[in-house]
């Protein structure tokens, strides 16, 4: 019965495709859409991930994501480096500055400044030049996509102006930028994950930064905190939030592991932009549009077919043996057109791995998408086994 199954189910070629077209368009919209958002999402906390050392960031407590500075007081360096517990504490500073590049035009960089003595907070991997490089003067290392990309210098002519239609050139190492009218000399080109507004990345020392930086009473972005071997981080972080009570009993410093302060900046956008919505209707229309596809094509083919599934009920086959062919043929196109989905967004993938396109596919997105395809699979099927119960073996003598 099954070899009888597999034969009727590719006797006729364009139902067969077609249902196979149906779930494959369906698995590729919800995996390329999923991945997608998986990957927009990672990029809002690229930076968090990217600073690999510290277990523990500590913040103005009404910090909302990790691009949302809200500048707290140099003393809460000292204050963080008492607690017990705690290793060894860092600054951090990051902000949001203006460089003036070779033509005349201004590009909003993220600037990230590191403690000036161990350099905690740097780049995790360097394509030209050292990290210890940034204690040259006027020193700073950008990152490789913004060098090739925002930051490129367009080519001059002997006399000092762009030459027209001239590709820009990337920077490279010796060039100069501005940074709020201070001269900032590029001693190295490092790759950092791509930023959620993909701005170019900027690291430089922290004292540095804070010239860069408009006067402000407090510069200080974040304490990065790195916990003693054994030490629970929560309960760290517990610690670090009581030690700065106000008159009111509420902290003034909100102290969060690194995983935490990643799903906090997460959830943000999840709540207060559309995105989510955005691709839960693209992903919602593949289901659709695949259900729709598989399970008219699957009821035609189950139809042009009463004739055979009539003859096996005259010769004895029963209702479960019917419908286990139906449910084998169902499981069939399922699983051929889930990885005909599954491998062109895999491609896709690899194909916009360093474009701005955001993706990343990750296992809980192919266990959904493997859901979605049985749902459309039990569904397609739903109206055959419904056709197939209700045949009458006299049909195979008529006409």
């Amino acid at each position: 019965m099954r070899f009888v199954a597999f034969r009727m189910l590719i006797g006729d070629r364009a139902k067969f495709f077609g249902i196979l077209l149906g779930i494959a368009f369906a698995s590729l919209l919800i995996t390329q859409q999923a991945s997608i958002f998986v990957g927009l999402m990672t990029r809002t906390f690229g930076f968090i991930t990217d600073t690999a050392l510290p277990d523990i960031w500590v913040m103005d407590p009404k910090v909302q994501f990790v691009d949302d500075i809200k500048p707290i007081s140099s003393t809460v360096l000292l204050r963080v480096r008492g607690i017990e517990g705690v290793e060894w504490a860092m600054p951090l500073y990051k902000g949001i500055l203006k460089a003036r590049l070779q033509n005349g035009n201004f590009q909003q960089c993220n600037v990230i400044g590191l403690d000036d003595t161990t350099l905690i907070g740097g780049p995790p991997e360097m394509v030209e030049g050292s990290l210890a490089d940034l204690r040259r003067a006027d020193g700073v290392i950008v990152d490789e996509v913004g060098a090739k990309g925002r930051l490129a210098r367009i080519p001059e002519d002997a006399s000092g102006n762009p030459i027209p239609g001239a590709r820009p050139e990337p920077l490279k190492i010796g060039d100069t930028l501005e940074l709020n009218d201070r001269r900032a000399i590029v001693v190295g080109i490092c790759r950092v994950s791509r930023t959620f507004q993909s701005q170019p990345v900027v690291y430089t020392t922290y004292s540095r930064a804070t010239t860069f930086a408009p006067r402000e009473r407090n510069l200080l972005s974040f304490v990065l905190v790195k916990a003693e071997p054994g030490v629970d981080h929560k309960d760290l972080c517990r610690r670090i939030m009581e030690s700065s009570l106000g008159p009111d009993g509420s902290p003034r410093l909100l102290a969060m592991t690194r995983d935490d302060f990643a799903w906090k900046t997460v959830m943000y956008f999840v709540r207060f932009t559309g995105i989510p919505i955005n691709f839960g209707i693209a992903v919602l229309l593949g289901f659709f549009v695949g259900t729709a596809i598989a399970g008219q094509t699957f009821y035609l083919f189950t139809v042009d077919n009463l004739r055979h599934f009539g003859a096996l009920k005259a010769m004895g086959a029963g209702n479960a043996r019917l419908l286990g062919m139906i449910m084998l043929q169902a499981l069939v196109v399922g699983v051929i057109g889930y990885g005909l989905g599954v491998g062109v967004a895999s491609l896709f993938g690899q194909l916009s791995g360093r474009t701005e396109l955001s993706f990343r596919l990750i296992w809980q997105t192919l266990v959904i998408t493997g859901g979605a395809v049985t749902v459309i699979c039990i569904l397609a099927s739903l109206l055959s086994i419904w056709k197939v119960i209700r045949l009458e073996p006299a049909i195979v003598f008529k006409g």
